[in-house]
């Protein structure tokens, strides 16, 4: 906190698909057991995990060969991947290659059994995955084992009033099930509780720019344990801190 400075812990090799290297990364995760950084390397359709043993990198493929836009991981330590050609998102235990599928997987469609370029999601501790149904323009809530999942936001075609979304991305999910929704090209961050049909916004949604107060396709978002959202402000090649009071 107040570095003006940071530091490259994956990447930074030019883009490219050795193993030392990535190519158009869209998510990461901190397996905080392992002390391992998984990283959705997109542009070379892998995932893969840098340990740091002994102040030394080492990298691997943890999957390959597959469309990964957004990774999640659970308290189990099982990891979430959704893949946007396959529309579908799996659940895999690290060694494994085949994966459960948990959300999708029926083709690209608009029913509940369906989802249309899935990016980013959420885990929670009964392993409910959230995932942003991208070019559905809506965020659907697929219970352990279900079958279909649930609309939690948007689904209301594509717009900018309160009860739509526009090619949602980030999502995150608090303790009293509130949800978090990166709304990409309205760009602004809303907030949806559970159960309601409408969301409000919390920061954004004054246009496109590179204000205090704007951001131009933002992309992942998370919070701290202050409560500090953090946003990935993608065209203005910038992180936004804001206080949630």
């Amino acid at each position: 906190m107040g570095d003006k400075n940071g530091k490259v812990v994956a990447g930074g090799n030019g883009r490219g698909d050795r193993l030392y290297q990535l190519s158009y990364p869209t998510d990461a995760l901190i397996d905080k057991e392992t002390d391992r950084l998984i990283i959705c390397d997109q542009g070379n359709r892998r995932v893969l995990q840098w340990c740091r043993l002994n102040g030394t990198i080492q990298e691997a493929i943890l999957m390959d060969n597959i469309h990964c836009y957004g990774l999640a991981m659970d308290h189990h330590g099982y990891v979430y991947i959704s893949d946007e050609v396959k529309d579908e998102v799996r659940r895999y235990k690290i060694g494994e290659n085949s994966g459960i599928l948990v959300a999708g997987g029926y083709g690209e469609g608009d029913d509940l059994s369906q989802l249309d370029c899935p990016t980013y999601l959420f885990v929670d501790q009964q392993q409910t995955v959230y995932v942003s149904d991208n070019l559905n323009h809506r965020v659907m809530k697929w219970n352990k084992d279900a079958t279909e999942g649930i609309v939690v936001a948007g689904g209301r075609d594509v717009g900018d009033a309160l009860t739509q979304l526009w090619k949602p991305k980030g999502v995150f999910v608090d303790t009293l099930g509130t949800l978090y929704v990166a709304d990409v090209q309205n760009h602004r961050v809303m907030r949806w509780p559970q159960g309601t049909k409408r969301g409000t916004v919390i920061v954004g949604g004054n246009g496109a720019g590179a204000r205090a107060n704007q951001f131009n396709e933002l992309r992942g978002l998370s919070f701290d344990a202050h409560g500090n959202l953090y946003v990935a402000d993608h065209r203005n090649h910038r992180i936004q801190r804001f206080s949630m009071e």
